[in-house]
């Protein structure tokens, strides 16, 4: 089990993080392959990225 996962995907579900951010993020981190070109969309590839530079505090941006 990451710790460092299962929190960061806590605060960002607690603080109103955009969904498409979050599943980006999770994919990310978790080296999983993007989900198909006609599916993607800014905030999913913004998590995506931080996911996979294990950045846990750039979702601000995409709080409500």
């Amino acid at each position: 089990m990451n710790k460092t996962y299962y929190e960061t995907i806590d605060v960002m579900e607690k603080a109103g993080v955009n969904k498409e951010y979050i599943n980006g993020w999770a994919c990310g981190f978790l080296h999983n392959p993007k989900r198909e070109e006609q599916r993607l969309t800014e905030a999913y590839e913004a998590g995506y990225t931080d996911g996979e530079e294990e950045k846990t505090d750039g979702y601000s941006k995409w709080s409500s």
